[in-house]
């Protein structure tokens, strides 16, 4: 019978390491994904709407952020699948659906370390003096090695490495509450763009160029249901972590987008590359700016590292579903999802070498984008659809809140062609050629029809699996 070969041979070679992580490992998943955002790339919004104009653009993503986490929350609980967001579309718009918010969020987790690990580069070479491919490729085979040798040790090396990060913000946070002064977060001076004032001093359409920048401050918190196969509690523990992440978040950006810009200068630091270290030099605190140019390594380390584990999980589900080659899903005796791990990372590699680091950015953005609206949505059709799904968590606000999710995140999409056109166009291509694949091949070559019952096989496999553990 085809679902038990299915089940035998082709399930039980494919499964995760269970119970691994409580929710608190989880929160320091999602906060170690994001937490390189807040040491550079999201100041560059000041320089493109002012400090107001960028403060109104990171209030509408922090919203966008907020409301889609608390949609995600609920589904994660309820569909526990490695696949995260694109386990969730599967349930509601089908293999098509699935497929296609799969292949968004991949663009953005497969191209992120691509140019985060060009920021890396460029802050070895800053520290030690050297940069360039063999940097790159070291940084990918160290992670990607450390991931390999199981998901528990993986993750704790990763929360070692984001506590690191986070301290480093707090300490700057710290040091610079004493040079405060609201003047410093208007030192820009008013253009004569459409509404341009002291508060906008590059008018309205700043606001709109910005919103990219304020995404970067929250950018791929939406993996931790990626982590839902190994979870101790998915139904409890998903929820709480990916919750507790976006609320840390949300204080760490307060504390860098407010305090940075109103001890430095709103000009300084739309201007940096390195914005926590340039306020703190610029406000005579030497010895921690270079503690903090040390530790904001370590921020770029930990959201390079956590992104490997969130794209080798998508890539992972996408393959054991068939949507991608099979082989890609198989795991090792660690329970690690080795070709998930290894090909994206050398694809990634490639990429890596153009150093076009900003271009790989905007381009992971434009896809983040497109899979927040396909989320939201997924989100408010399992509501209409599946009214007695059961939800260990409920969204407060119900489809309101993922509305809301769904408008800020098209809204988000046009920003990114408001700044970078290219990036906006280039990302297109890439998703039309993805979608192709599936439409001409792999839509043919499907382990299940529908994610129920690729869902059933997966149980029952895990079921043969631990009786077999157990001698049963």
């Amino acid at each position: 019978m085809a679902g038990s070969t299915v089940n035998e041979d082709y399930l039980a070679k494919r499964q995760l390491k269970r119970g691994t992580a409580g929710w608190l490992l989880l929160a320091g998943l999602g906060v170690s994904y994001v937490i390189s955002g807040d040491f550079a790339g999201w100041n560059f919004g000041i320089a493109e709407a002012g400090w107001g104009g960028f403060a109104i653009a990171a209030v509408l993503m922090a919203i966008m952020y907020f409301t889609l986490v608390l949609a995600l929350a609920e589904m994660s609980a309820a569909i526990p699948a490695a696949g995260g967001g694109y386990s969730f579309a599967r349930q509601a718009m089908g293999p098509a659906g699935g497929y296609l918010t799969g292949l968004a969020v991949l663009i953005e987790y497969a191209l992120a370390p691509a140019a985060i690990v060009i920021f890396i580069g460029a802050a070895v070479e800053e520290l030690l003096g050297f940069n360039g491919p063999i940097v790159y490729a070291v940084f990918y085979a160290l992670f990607i090695g450390i991931h390999l040798a199981g998901v528990g040790e993986a993750l704790k090396v990763m929360m070692v490495i984001s506590d690191l990060a986070v301290f480093a913000i707090l300490a700057t946070a710290v040091a610079l509450i004493g040079d405060f002064d609201v003047a410093n977060l208007f030192d820009i001076e008013p253009t004569d763009a459409l509404g341009a004032s002291t508060f906008l001093p590059l008018g309205f359409y700043g606001i709109w160029a910005a919103l990219p920048f304020g995404m970067w401050l929250f950018l791929a918190v939406e993996g931790v249901p990626l982590a839902a196969e190994e979870a101790k509690n998915p139904a409890r523990d998903v929820p709480k972590g990916i919750i507790g992440a976006m609320i840390f978040l949300l204080g760490t950006a307060v504390l860098v987008v407010v305090l940075l810009a109103g001890a430095a200068g709103a000009k300084a630091i739309g201007d940096s590359g390195v914005p926590l270290v340039t306020a703190l030099k610029d406000t005579d605190s030497q010895t921690l700016a270079t503690v903090v140019n040390v530790l904001g390594l370590a921020g770029l380390i930990a959201s390079f590292f956590s992104i490997i584990y969130g794209y080798s999980r998508l890539v992972f589900a996408l393959s054991r579903a068939g949507y991608l080659p099979k082989f890609m899903s198989l795991t090792s005796r660690r329970k690690a999802p080795t070709w998930a791990l290894v090909v994206p990372g050398v694809l990634g590699f490639i990429v890596s070498l153009s150093g076009a680091g900003d271009l790989i950015l905007g381009m992971a953005v434009v896809g983040a984008t497109l899979s927040y609206a396909l989320m939201a949505l997924s989100h408010i059709l399992l509501r209409v659809k599946q009214p007695a799904l059961a939800r260990p968590y409920r969204t407060p606000g119900g489809m309101v809140t993922s509305g809301i999710a769904l408008v800020l995140s098209l809204i988000a999409l046009t920003g990114v062609y408001a700044f970078d056109p290219r990036a906006f166009g280039y990302t297109i291509v890439l998703f039309v050629l993805g979608a192709a694949y599936f439409f001409v091949f792999s839509r043919h070559h499907l382990v299940a029809q529908t994610a129920e019952e690729e869902f059933a096989l997966l149980a029952q496999a895990e079921s043969d699996l631990d009786e077999y553990e157990s001698g049963g």
